[in-house]
């Protein structure tokens, strides 16, 4: 691991997204609430908290961190047949939190896959990236659009 020792205690955020793309009858299912496996975007979203939880046990040399928010957005999408998840991470620490808020979305996504596989397995998450980071040394990162 990185040693963050010298490193100041600042306010970090990070924002990250991505989407899963389904059949049209596979969203309509979620929307619904008729997945036979429960409130699919309601898993997902504690799905997406854990996860960014416990990103240091899941990512080798990746620092634990104390996290002091964690909150998951999810909007479909009816014209391309697909949710984006979009997951804020914040932390007051030495290190930013990206690879939690970015584990936070694909985990939250595999949930969403996991719960819906019976009905339709060719979903596909794409578009995961970082949205932007604040704090810390390196200061503000916002990704081109």
């Amino acid at each position: 691991m990185v040693d963050v020792a010298a490193k100041a205690s600042t306010h970090r955020i990070a924002l990250a997204q991505g989407r899963i793309l389904m059949q049209p009858a596979t969203l309509e299912i979620i929307l619904q609430g008729n997945a036979k496996k429960g409130d699919v975007l309601g898993i997902a979203r504690v799905a997406g908290i854990m996860a960014a939880k416990k990103t240091s046990d899941l990512i080798p040399l990746c620092h634990p961190l104390a996290l002091t928010r964690v909150a998951l957005e999810f909007l479909a999408d009816e014209d391309s047949s697909s949710i984006s998840c979009t997951a804020a991470v914040e932390t007051v620490g030495q290190t930013g939190v990206e690879m939690e808020a970015l584990t936070a979305v694909q985990i939250a996504l595999l949930t969403i896959y996991d719960m819906c596989k019976a009905v339709d397995r060719g979903m596909t998450i794409t578009d995961v990236k970082l949205l932007e980071k604040h704090g810390g040394k390196s200061g503000t990162y916002i990704a081109e659009k």
